[in-house]
């Protein structure tokens, strides 16, 4: 730090020793003014890593936000709440939840219960409102699957984008343990044959009198259009 013109300021710095009960209990060493829980990045890590101070201040946190959207919430419409409800709450949801990934059910439960007050206060509902069919309507992933899916995307990233050069470069290990046949960061999607796909359009219209009259009216029309009509008819 001195090297960089650097100095270390004593009232903010915390100092937090991380490990299980029985290892800390090992540790005896009163000159070290050790803390609980410290804040980075504004995650809150404890001495045993399992986020509960984290998770009750942002309980608290969203909480509070999602009362004030309830008390704006009859002077706007669905989508400026939804945008409001994910801007300002499912942001802070989402936020290092990569870090949940493989907890307890016990800890995860504590942040299902404010998504499903956030989908209440969007669409007005009363406090006790089934909140399944809401989400599959607000088209929102509960809590762990958004986790999962946090997890995925950042994998995908990683290994076939090569997005994340920091990441990329610092998993060397995981990379040499992966079979050779998956070792190469692309991924070819095979494309389909041309005329085996000609000739089942060709089948599926000779076949039906109605589709015959359909694709002459369709020959009207721009080819972009004609091209997505195809394929909702064809699923």
């Amino acid at each position: 730090m001195t090297a960089n013109l650097l100095t270390l300021n004593s009232s903010k710095t915390e100092f937090l020793l991380i490990g299980l009960k029985q290892q800390l209990a090992k540790i005896h060493n009163s000159s070290l003014n050790t803390t609980h829980s410290a804040r980075n990045l504004g995650f809150i890590f404890d001495e045993h890593l399992t986020f509960s101070d984290h998770i009750s201040a942002l309980s608290k946190s969203c909480y509070s936000h999602i009362r004030q959207l309830r008390c704006i919430r009859p002077y706007l419409d669905s989508k400026t709440a939804s945008i409001i409800a994910t801007s300002v709450v499912h942001s802070k949801l989402d936020y290092c939840n990569s870090l949940y990934y493989n907890f307890p059910k016990s800890e995860i439960n504590r942040l299902q219960p404010i998504q499903n007050s956030l989908t209440r206060a969007v669409i007005n509902a009363p406090k006790f409102t089934h909140t399944s069919p809401i989400l599959k309507f607000l088209r929102w992933l509960k809590i762990n699957e958004r986790i999962e899916y946090k997890i995925l995307s950042l994998t995908f990233k990683l290994f076939y984008t090569m997005q994340l050069p920091y990441l990329y470069d610092a998993s060397p290990y995981f990379w040499n343990q992966l079979p050779h046949s998956l070792r190469q960061p692309r991924l070819d999607l095979p494309l389909p044959d041309s005329s085996l796909l000609h000739d089942h359009l060709t089948s599926r219209v000779s076949s039906s009198p109605l589709l015959s009259s359909f694709f002459c009216l369709m020959s009207l029309i721009s080819p972009i259009t004609v091209c997505f009509l195809i394929f909702f008819l064809l699923l």
